[in-house]
């Protein structure tokens, strides 16, 4: 049987002292149900006697029906000349109605004397009075040993005595704080053991992120006999954040052979980060650590011909496992085993023996070196594969388009877009204005298709991105633009255009989205043939 790490997560405390990050109510409640879905045992909301926001918190929190998580509080020791009982901040706790608390204290003699001002004895009392206190209250206590690991390097026979002093006082766990996140991993591992032979209560750990460790030195911990681990989700922090659960749990759980959180619900893992990011409105990076978009992405023909034949060679766990995919991104560096396999993905019959393959893995080459890129626009690249295959048959054929935009003195700017497509050996007209130049292409071409396609409305943009490619170029230079679309906010797909002229481009990743959209409905043109009368009226828009 798998050794038990139990997860304690304060996202919505720890984490929401990063800078850019802040959470209503409403979002700690919903991060919470997901943390609870993804099988995390503690929950810290926040500091019950800081707030009203986190008072409401845990008072609405009661409603959650949680079926795994414990919903925490966190706070401090007794204040200095106070009792334990008479402490405005521990009442707060007890009032919160939580289950459990974590409250920290201080480990290191020069915390003691520099920032509260009190005695080393007196800062062991008001430890062990404050535990004792919430213990007879019934709550589970986690004593956080803020700056232990600093303490202990600078006076290891005190910072052992805090939390001694907690353990004497009935503490459930002792978490072990490296607050400054300067320690190493050899150190933690060191004095983690150290610890577990002076004190008999449980060891919980809590590192920041400083030093680009607290991953490596939260299983460092572990290894040492820590049974719990505090972070965040995405490593949301304070300076440099906290120690990152979405590594932490399969590094813990898929490499080291510790159960964390159930198999199955590990498979939740990028969803949950993902969730997080969007509640928090911070865009996702790329390429973090098992979740992220291009954590089991491969460019490279060599790598992609070995994970044909084997994904081991390229990949040290299957994405599967916490929820991620695998994707093979096709540009210059690009092989036949790239197409092989972005031709299986899409069900296309590609025989790597053919001319056609070269023939297209060139023709990206040639593109890419103009200043396209298909690995964010994949999309237009399996339109350029359908085509290269003689596997597409084009919907519609523009004509012409023309953009006119007009301002007249403190008048708003007037856009507007003329389209004449080709459908079927029918030719439409179509005029729509728009709040610029790619919004007004946009709903003249959507005009012009919905009169055929009545199901493309379900369509519609959800990003538009421009990037400059030679910027030395200035105002003359090439750019690259970016559009994603979506079908009713379900499936997107993202498409590509080039040009030095951003109104070209916007036009061709335009067209490319509306081309994918209706892929494989070439032959409903026929039955959804416009009215002469509805035919007359888009021509005299």
């Amino acid at each position: 049987m798998k050794a038990q790490v139990f997860i304690y997560d304060t996202t919505l405390r720890d984490g929401t002292q990063g800078e850019g990050v802040s959470l209503s109510v409403d979002d700690k409640l919903k991060i919470a149900k997901k943390l609870d879905q993804l099988g995390v045992h503690y929950i810290e909301g926040g500091w019950p006697g800081s707030n009203p926001k986190d008072m409401e918190f845990f008072l609405r929190a009661k409603e959650l029906n949680l079926k795994h998580a414990k919903i925490t509080a966190f706070g401090s020791t007794r204040r200095f000349g106070v009792t334990a009982e008479a402490d405005a901040n521990l009442n707060m706790i007890i009032e919160s109605g939580v289950e459990a608390v974590a409250i920290f204290g201080k480990s290191w003699d020069f915390h003691v004397t520099e920032a509260l001002g009190t005695t080393l004895e007196e800062n062991l009392n008001m430890i062990y009075e404050s535990v004792r206190f919430l213990k007879e209250k019934g709550l589970e206590v986690i004593y956080d040993a803020e700056h232990f690991f600093d303490g202990y390097k600078h006076n290891p026979e005190y910072a052992l005595e805090t939390v001694r002093r907690a353990s004497e006082a009935g503490a459930d766990w002792l978490a072990l704080c490296d607050t400054n996140g300067g320690s190493l991993p050899y150190e933690i591992s060191e004095i983690v053991t150290r610890v577990r032979e002076a004190v008999p209560t449980p060891i919980g750990i809590h590192c920041h992120n400083d030093s680009e460790l607290a991953v490596a030195n939260s299983l460092a911990a572990v290894m040492a006999g820590a049974t719990q681990v505090q972070g965040t989700m995405n490593g949301f922090g304070e300076r440099c954040g906290n120690a990152n659960l979405i590594s932490v749990i399969p590094n813990l759980q898929l490499k080291m052979g510790y159960a964390c959180v159930p198999d199955e619900q590990l498979k939740q893992l990028t969803n949950t980060s993902r969730y997080v990011y969007e509640i928090a409105n911070i865009s996702p990076p790329n390429v973090q650590a098992f979740v992220g978009q291009s954590a089991f992405a491969h460019k490279g023909g060599m790598h992609v011909s070995a994970i044909l034949k084997s994904a081991d060679t390229y990949e040290h766990i299957k994405p599967e496992a916490v929820g991620n995919t695998r994707r093979v991104l096709v540009s210059e560096l690009s092989g036949q085993s790239n197409l092989l396999f972005k031709a299986q993905e899409l069900n296309l019959d590609l025989d790597k023996n053919k001319p056609e393959g070269r023939a297209i893995i060139q023709q990206v080459k040639e593109l890419e070196h103009q200043g396209y890129q298909y690995e964010g626009a994949e999309a237009s690249f399996e339109l350029l594969v359908r085509k290269g295959l003689g596997d597409y048959e084009e919907v519609f054929t523009v004509e012409s388009f023309k953009v006119l935009m007009e301002k007249a003195g403190e008048q708003e700017v007037m856009t507007e877009a003329t389209v004449k497509i080709n459908v079927n050996g029918q030719i439409v007209h179509t005029v729509a204005e728009g709040n610029g130049p790619v919004n007004a292409l946009d709903n003249a071409l959507r005009k012009a298709i919905e009169a055929f396609f009545p199901n493309i409305k379900e369509m519609y943009l959800t990003d538009y991105k421009v990037r400059v490619l030679s910027e030395q170029d200035a105002t003359a230079s090439k750019v690259r633009v970016l559009v994603e679309s979506t079908r009713d906010g379900h499936d997107s797909w993202s498409t590509v255009g080039v040009s030095a002229n951003v109104i070209e481009a916007s036009w061709e990743a335009l067209l490319d989205s509306m081309r994918y959209a209706l892929l494989g409905r070439r032959d409903e043109v026929e039955d959804l043939q416009p009215e002469e009368t509805e035919r007359q009226g888009i021509l005299n828009h």
